[in-house]
């Protein structure tokens, strides 16, 4: 899944996708580094797979409308959480906001394009994919 250089400071990641593990809550999970969605976000049957207790942290949403390329997405609420991409060479933390998604199918975490620009995450499309953070 996860291929690290440690020489060069950079996480590779697996074929095509940007695809890769990260800590949340001390917890390994999967996230996708998409540069199309515009926010991050996660459907709740991953969430419940990897953060059983997710709902006592659920925080309000309001008078916000999502979709994705095919339809509707139905918010259930913000989680405000803190999130670790590990390294070899000196672990990422950051402190993010991820959207709950009702109807969201993923079996991922999605960090979207907000929180990409923020935190200075580049995706690299050479021969070898990989993305640097900083």
């Amino acid at each position: 899944m996860c291929k690290t250089k440690p020489a060069r400071g950079k996480v590779y990641t697996a074929g095509a996708s940007c695809i890769t593990s990260i800590l949340m809550n001390d917890i390994e999970a999967k996230v996708n580094l998409d540069t199309g969605e515009f926010c991050n976000c996660v459907g709740t049957d991953y969430l419940q797979a990897i953060l059983p207790g997710w709902k006592n942290h659920l925080l309000p949403i309001e008078g916000v409308q999502f979709s994705s390329a095919s339809n509707n997405m139905y918010p259930l609420g913000m989680l405000d959480t803190n999130i670790v991409f590990p390294h070899p060479a000196g672990s990422v933390r950051m402190k993010t906001e991820i959207v709950v998604m009702d109807n969201c199918t993923s079996q991922h975490i999605i960090i979207g394009n907000d929180y990409l620009n923020i935190y200075g995450i580049d995706i690299n499309n050479h021969k070898d994919r990989y993305f640097t953070i900083g």
